[in-house]
């Protein structure tokens, strides 16, 4: 049976920034146009927290029932390493899903019901990644959706349940949490690169090999800092987005330096706290636009 610790290892708390970034800058976007609600913030962000703690534990069910986790570079699995039942880590992914459902349909219901199918498709794309006869996630699609579903949804999804309304400084932001948030999961797929290989996932680390999936991490991680630079037009404070810069550079350097399987989980965690650090300066720039 799996201790607390290996839960919370399992729900994989590196991620977390892939779920508050998106709220913070969509909130900053919100009050930029004079519409901030905090109580909706809240929500958004509980909405936010559940699904990628839900995706965590679904792909977790999904991977271990597959055998894809049995033979890890990374973190714990639960399922992978039997440390819990494969009906235990579904049952957690179900609950995290049921929370996020719950604090959507209370945000749907004061803004706008069309959201909840935004939701619904929120939640399929969350379990489909990994699960269901043909996962997207394995067909290397994986970024993308991570793109749409953490970096646009989130963001804008953010922004209008609290403003009714989004706006070009909004979809900027989006833009780049999206590409954040993607390159989290480009460093991730580039350390499974072998694993996968041999388990028949097709990631689009995978599929680009690992020359050009270093490229594609830095390219990721360039995009935010050119969203910094257009969004001085809305404030010139949209300047310290550049404090993650440093988080950035130091983000990209194992995966420059040709680092290989352990060595690059400072990959992931530092991309992750890019990330974190862009969206919650620039959530604060846009806050006092």
């Amino acid at each position: 049976m799996a201790t607390t610790a290996q839960w919370i290892e399992g729900a994989r708390p590196r991620t977390l920034p892939n779920a508050i970034a998106p709220v913070l800058v969509g909130t900053g976007a919100a009050v930029s146009l004079d519409a901030g609600v905090w109580w909706k913030a809240l929500l958004a962000l509980i909405v936010s927290l559940a699904l990628i703690v839900g995706v965590n534990f679904a792909n977790d069910y999904s991977d271990g029932i597959r055998g894809t986790d049995d033979d890890r570079v990374g973190p714990l699995r639960l399922v992978g390493s039997k440390a819990a039942s494969a009906g235990a880590v579904k049952r957690a992914a179900i609950g995290c899903f049921a929370v996020g459902a719950v604090a959507g349909l209370v945000l749907a219901a004061t803004s706008a019901w069309w959201l909840v199918i935004v939701g619904l498709v929120c939640i399929a794309g969350a379990w489909y990644y990994t699960g269901g006869s043909k996962p997207y996630g394995y067909s290397g699609f994986g970024e993308i959706a991570v793109f749409v579903f953490f970096g646009l949804v989130a963001v804008l999804g953010t922004q209008f349940v609290q403003a009714e309304q989004i706006d070009w400084a909004g979809v900027l932001a989006a833009v780049a949490v999206g590409s954040f948030s993607s390159a989290v999961l480009v460093a991730n797929n580039l350390r499974d690169i072998p694993t996968d290989t041999e388990s028949g996932k097709l990631t689009l680390a995978v599929r680009l090999g690992d020359t050009r999936t270093r490229y594609l991490h830095l390219v990721l991680l360039v995009v935010p800092f050119a969203m910094t630079v257009v969004l001085i037009a809305r404030t010139p404070w949209a300047l310290v987005g550049l404090l993650a810069l440093p988080f950035a550079a130091r983000a990209n350097s194992p995966v420059r330096k040709g680092a290989h399987g352990f060595e690059l989980i400072p990959a992931l965690r530092d991309s992750g706290l890019a990330m974190l650090v862009w969206g919650a300066s620039t959530g604060v720039a846009l806050a006092f636009a």
